[in-house]
């Protein structure tokens, strides 16, 4: 399966990025990383600057037809800048109309209330999304992973970086699933 890995060009959390993008490698699939802008992004530890990964693709280059699922890493800074670009919050709504798998922490469903797809969906996030979440139509919820398939598609989330195992492990199953539906 491919899968995306959507990013601003800076302030994605390194460890919401990595431990998903090796999960997802591990289970024998390829991601790449889809950014607003070409060349690298910056990620950070919380407030602090980390390392710098290479842009595979930008939304302008692509579609969620050339994906099988998308993973939305967290860190404050990175799904607020998502959510003020028009084509990465599209790209995002794309896997939704299609039906395909998406997996999101921590402060990424923010990205997720700007595409408006969240209205009767049960998820979870860092906490202080719970009101923008419930605002948007979701069920908020405080747990570690929530896994919601109400026909219209999966989405897998979680709250924060203590949640990462429980997170790969239940997003890697539903795309495993998905891929099995669709081979």
């Amino acid at each position: 399966m491919r899968i995306a890995f959507l990013m601003a060009p800076e302030g994605v959390e390194q460890v919401e990025f990595t431990k998903p993008w090796q999960a997802v490698t591990d289970a024998g699939d390829s991601p790449e990383l889809v950014s607003t802008k070409p060349g690298r992004i910056q990620a950070f530890h919380h407030l602090d600057k980390a390392d710098t990964f290479p842009v595979d693709r930008t939304v302008d280059e692509v579609s969620p037809d050339d994906y099988d699922a998308l993973v939305l890493p967290g860190g404050v800074a990175n799904p607020d800048a998502l959510r003020m670009d028009e084509k990465a919050v599209a790209f995002v709504r794309g896997f939704f109309e299609a039906g395909k798998p998406v997996a999101a922490i921590c402060h990424a469903p923010w990205t997720l209330v700007e595409a408006d797809v969240l209205r009767g969906r049960r998820l979870t996030s860092w906490p202080s999304l719970r009101t923008d979440i419930r605002n948007a139509g979701g069920e908020w919820v405080d747990e570690e992973v929530v896994v919601s398939d109400d026909g219209r598609g999966t989405l897998v989330t979680s709250r924060k970086p203590d949640d990462l195992p429980a997170f790969c492990s239940a997003f890697t199953e539903e795309f495993r699933k998905a891929g099995a539906r669709t081979a």
